[in-house]
């Protein structure tokens, strides 16, 4: 479908695009629309009541995975996850991920923190499972064999079904591969930051290591903080609005010609160039379901179409091209043309 324009009205009603893939994670039995959606701003930039209204639209528009983390908001982002799958009583229409690691209660990865840190979470999210488990990120103090096994406990205890790696190096990994060797659990999924502004955390090693386990890379900040959405023309920002000032580090010359690029290629489709954005990194090797963060229905809406965006040969090469480092070497991309 090379070139053709994706019409799309702010405001539709009912589901996206029925034919987009269900894209599985790893080798478990959990799959899910190809946008999952962020809470990191639940409870911390959103108040309660429009987290509800994004998370209610999101479900309506046909997605599923909704992931969050034990530190977000000090925990308040689990517990508006939660009031809301009680309310709506959608708890297992829901595929629920939470992290744990970095909760100031229950920090690090040793068996009595990662115990405690999903027993707190759980009681947050009002269930008596999670269906996606993240070490938040990785802590050298504690053996990985120590990690896993507490988390074979959780497994066998029906309170965890699958666990996945966030920010992990491939060398981890790979020591994470070794030991599921021995019967451990296995990581499914990889969760990195991943964007046209920021390519060299995930080509390569990490990319590699992904594919020959099998497990899913799970990109976070694909708008690269919401450059390439909402902070698009930013010029000046509130030092104290901290997306804000982690947006404006991509201001530069690059960050502007691939903004140019982009805004060529949503004029093309009819879309936003953050639903271009997305659509993009959903087109590489090894992605499974990318998590956005949004603060509006109407950022909600752009991004949850990028799956039916079909971008052309050409358009891809343009985007690699202008997002390209000529110091990396990148990994093919997997054109849906």
């Amino acid at each position: 479908m090379s070139g053709e324009a994706t019409e799309f009205t702010p405001g539709d009603t009912g589901p996206v695009g029925s034919d987009a893939d269900v894209r599985r994670i790893g080798s478990s039995d959990l799959s899910a629309y190809p946008v999952a959606l962020g809470g990191a701003v639940f409870g911390w930039t959103l108040p309660s009541g429009r987290s509800t209204d994004i998370l209610d639209r999101f479900v309506e528009l046909g997605g599923s995975l909704v992931e969050t983390a034990d530190s977000y908001s000090s925990g308040m982002s689990e517990q508006i996850i939660g009031k809301w799958m009680r309310e709506r009583g959608n708890r297992d229409n829901v595929i629920l991920a939470t992290k744990v690691g970095r909760h100031a209660e229950n920090p690090g990865l040793s068996r009595q923190s990662i115990l405690g840190a999903v027993e707190a979470s759980l009681e947050r999210l009002q269930t008596d499972h999670i269906d996606l488990l993240y070490f938040h990120a990785d802590d050298l103090s504690v053996s990985l064999e120590e990690s896993l096994s507490t988390v074979e406990t959780l497994i066998q205890a029906g309170k965890v079904r699958f666990i996945g790696a966030s920010n992990f190096t491939a060398d981890r990994l790979l020591e994470a591969r070794i030991a599921a060797g021995t019967g451990l659990p296995r990581f499914e999924a990889v969760a990195l930051e991943y964007s046209l502004l920021r390519r060299d955390i995930v080509e390569g090693n990490i990319a590699l290591m992904a594919q020959a386990q099998g497990m899913s890379v799970m990109p976070y900040f694909v708008l690269a903080n919401g450059f390439l959405g909402r902070h698009r023309n930013i010029k000046s920002f509130n030092p104290s609005d901290t997306r804000a000032r982690r947006a404006a580090q991509h201001g530069g010359r690059h960050g502007t010609h691939v903004l140019r690029i982009l805004d060529n290629i949503a004029m093309t489709h009819g879309v936003d160039i953050s639903t271009v954005a997305l659509a993009w990194v959903l087109a590489r090797p090894g992605v499974g379901i990318p998590s956005v963060g949004v603060e509006s229905l109407r950022e909600l809406e752009a991004l949850m179409h990028a799956p039916e965006v079909q971008l052309s040969r050409h358009q891809l090469a343009e985007l690699d091209k202008a997002s390209a480092d000529h110091t990396r070497n990148w990994l093919p991309t997997r054109s849906k043309a």
